[in-house]
């Protein structure tokens, strides 16, 4: 498929850490007329803000990247807001690019559109086939309508619009651009804050939440970019035959995992500290396990570029340099 360098795309939540990873991408590759909004400037939840917006930009690509996210407190003490901001977002967004003729979509889902006891690693066909992990539910099925939102628009306009929206869901990412609130950051940079505070002050001891078994798997969000717009590139009929019209989104992993327990390892070596790890049990661990099948993806011919401890000394670096 040619590039248009100079078409008109709209990164969704571009100041976001997947949305400026998304933007940094797309310049790199030589895209001159990337575009992006700001929550001041355009509140994705105003639908009247959207339709004006989409009427006025008229982009022709858009990369929804914009979400309310955050970690398992933030999840359990916000769910109304997780569920109705995502749902607005979505709704207002996927909608307005259809109205104004935009047949290239790329939807950012997330890893916990899985029941929380799917068989590992998860594939795309586990979705809806068992209960979700309950900290996190209502931000779940906000994502899970996004993608049934984007197969629907696809299955009625597609012929006759040329509609053509899809779907990827990244597992943990973390990189530059990530938030970390003390209590509302995801677990990688909420454990290089401990850690880093940790080091500052001398502590003997980090706390970790949970019993550190739980294992996860993190890709780095530069290689989760270069990932999303590999998939909005491709070509519709390959596209097409690695996916099915009812369950047409794309996982995408690093590809193996580690626990709790390793992570906070990995991460007190790479910001320097000397001290005791030790994990609270009483705190929740939430879903026991979350590993990817990306072999989707990998036979399309994506393959992840940043090993995990690599991935963790560059994020560090950032987090200090931002200090």
């Amino acid at each position: 498929m040619s590039k248009d360098l100079n078409q008109k795309i709209y990164v969704a939540g571009h100041r976001g850490m997947v949305g400026s990873a998304i933007v940094r991408t797309l310049q790199a590759q030589g895209y001159t007329n990337v575009i992006g909004k700001t929550h001041t400037e355009l509140d994705l939840t105003n639908q009247v803000a959207v339709e004006n917006f989409f009427k006025t930009e008229k982009p022709t690509q858009v990369y929804l990247a914009a979400a309310k996210v955050g970690g398992i407190h933030a999840n359990n003490t916000y769910p109304a807001e997780f569920i109705y901001d995502n749902l607005m977002v979505q709704n207002n967004v996927i909608h307005q690019a259809f109205l104004n003729g935009v047949q290239k979509l790329l939807f950012l889902g997330s890893s916990c559109i899985y029941p929380k006891m799917a068989p590992q690693p998860m594939t795309e066909d586990a979705l809806l086939t068992g209960k979700l992990e309950p900290t996190n539910e209502p931000y779940a099925i906000a994502k899970i309508a996004g993608i049934k939102m984007c197969e629907s628009y696809n299955r009625q306009y597609g012929k006759s619009h040329g509609v053509d929206y899809r779907s990827v869901m990244p597992t943990n990412l973390y990189g530059p651009g990530d938030n970390y609130h003390p209590e509302n950051s995801h677990v990688i940079p909420a454990l290089i804050r401990r850690f880093h505070d940790a080091k500052q002050s001398n502590a003997p001891e980090v706390v970790i939440w949970g019993t550190g078994t739980p294992k996860r798997e993190f890709l780095y969000v530069d290689d989760m970019a270069a990932a999303s717009v590999f998939v909005m590139q491709l070509d519709k009929a390959i596209y097409d035959q690695q996916t099915e019209p009812m369950q047409n989104h794309i996982n995408v992993g690093f590809g193996s995992d580690v626990t709790i327990a390793e992570l906070a390892k990995s991460i007190g070596k790479a910001v320097g500290y000397q001290g005791k790890i030790v994990f609270d049990a009483t705190k929740p661990d939430g879903t026991p396990r979350k590993w990817m099948d990306s072999n989707r993806l990998n036979r399309l011919g994506w393959q992840p570029l940043m090993n995990l401890d690599e991935g963790l000394q560059k994020t560090y670096a950032q987090y200090v340099a931002q200090l």
